[in-house]
């Protein structure tokens, strides 16, 4: 069924069906189309367009459909008949997208009635409602998934809070961490992200209907009441942005790109810490796979997904700034290409962040082996620094003497805690015996109690505010 009619001698071109239909990927918004025709028909009834009567009737039967499209979400598009009659007559149904869709049956349910619901309505403001009814409710799962993932953050970290691994810059051993502080840093990425998205969403949930197809509607409708049947915060203030404005599938994008990169970072962790060469991590075999030749492989696939999908979710967020970059106002039919990379960056961060959760359930850590690793690489370096500092050496000078003695303890392969007493005092004058205790991981850890470092008494304390945040305390 098309909604556009009268002025067109003959039916479309199939070629041009094809490029122009939406109803393969929109019809996700029936739901939601339902829900705002239920608003409408409330809203027109109260500027005397439908009757008492006539609005009981439209809500009943759009009731109907919702509870069909609630018990089969794919419902619109199995109601097409794709094949032609043995006459060779165009297909008995074909809607060319949702809202057609709905009115169709709406028809079939009700009668002329079901043609007096569009009163006052342009398909401009519908799409622009129902895609922002349909975003706000993603909005929602998101944060719903953000949080379950960050609780599995924190409690990794609570089983894993005394575990010692070697933190890096450049992927060069710098310090000895917690690995629990290291959890955390990905706790607060997440938590940035449903900061942006919750944010995004104050800007999506802002209701268009009414403003017609650019000019707003001729009939008085309440717009304030409108928006509030609908659970929007406010209604638009200038028609001809309200049809036109993409901004907020930008803005939730944009969230959700930055989401797929934060996870992308931590499935690279993930990947390398479970490698061979590193060896900190024991992949779950829910979430590894095979090779088809080698038998002996274990391959981190999951975590590699999470970095893979994140090229795809951001791909998502730069095709519809593109799209929009040289539209003028106000609806252009080019808008119809920005459901299918809202609705592909939505379902492909949901799968990341459910699974991002599971991985980490699963992932056994090798203690000894990170702590061998976290005393390699003279990580203890600057713990000698700071206690030449101690002893009043200028940090600058400190910095130059334990870069000798580095240099003199990796041509004799000793690490610096195994150096004898006064070979180190030939490169650092003001050492004295109780150095070796200084240079311990412990040692090191203990001394790094700032507010945000990775010493176990600030780590204990994250962890605390942590679960107490995402309801584990």
């Amino acid at each position: 069924m098309a909604l556009w009619g009268g002025r067109f001698a003959g039916g479309p071109d199939p070629l041009f069906q094809q490029l122009n239909d939406s109803l393969p990927f929109d019809y996700r918004l029936a739901l939601q189309d339902i829900e705002g025709s239920m608003g409408w028909a409330k809203a027109i009834h109260r500027a005397g367009v439908l009757t008492s009567e006539e609005l009981s009737r439209l809500l009943g039967a759009l009731e109907d459909l919702r509870r069909e499209v609630v018990e089969d979400a794919s419902a619109p598009l199995k109601d097409q008949s794709a094949k032609s009659t043995s006459s060779g007559s165009p297909p008995a149904v074909h809607d060319e997208d949702v809202h057609s869709w709905v009115e169709r049956r709406l028809i079939a349910m009700v009668g002329q009635l079901g043609k007096k619901l569009h009163t006052g309505r342009s398909r401009n403001d519908q799409v622009a409602t129902d895609l922002r009814l349909w975003t706000r409710a993603a909005i929602d799962a998101r944060l719903a998934e953000i949080a379950a993932s960050r609780r599995a953050l924190v409690a990794f970290a609570q089983a894993n809070q005394s575990v010692i691994i070697p933190g890096y810059t450049h992927l060069q051993r710098a310090q000895p961490v917690l690995l629990a502080h290291w959890a955390m840093a990905y706790f607060d990425m997440l938590g940035r992200d449903a900061a942006r998205l919750a944010d995004a969403r104050v800007r999506v949930n802002v209701c268009p209907l009414g403003s017609g197809a650019l000019a707003g509607t001729a009939y008085q409708v309440d717009r304030a009441q409108l928006a509030k049947d609908l659970g929007f915060a406010s209604h638009s203030t200038n028609s001809l942005d309200a049809v036109s404005d993409r901004d907020f599938v930008i803005e939730t994008l944009a969230a959700l790109s930055t989401l797929a990169m934060h996870l992308s970072r931590m499935g690279e962790d993930l990947i390398l810490y479970g490698s061979g060469e590193f060896a900190f991590f024991d992949y779950d075999d829910a979430f590894s796979s095979g090779s088809s030749l080698m038998p002996q492989k274990k391959n981190p696939d999951a975590a590699e997904l999470l970095r893979g999908k994140s090229g795809r979710v951001i791909g998502s967020l730069t095709s519809l700034l593109v799209t929009l970059k040289g539209l003028p106002l106000a609806y252009n039919k080019d808008l119809q290409e920005d459901k299918e990379p809202l609705f592909d960056a939505m379902h492909q961060s949901s799968l990341c962040l459910r699974a991002a959760a599971r991985i980490l359930e699963g992932t056994r850590v090798r203690v000894d082996v990170a702590r061998k690793a976290a005393q390699g690489g003279y990580s203890n370096a600057t713990d000698l620094a700071d206690y030449l500092v101690a002893r009043g050496v200028p940090f600058r000078d400190a910095h130059d003497q334990v870069g000798l003695a580095v240099r003199a303890a990796i041509e004799q392969s000793m690490p610096l805690e195994g150096m004898p007493l006064a070979e180190l005092q030939k490169h650092c004058p003001a050492v004295q015996a109780d150095v070796f205790s200084a240079l311990s991981l412990e040692a090191g850890l203990a001394k790094r109690t700032i507010p945000g470092g990775t010493g176990p008494e600030s780590v204990r304390a994250a962890l605390a505010a942590a679960a107490k945040a995402v309801g584990l305390a």
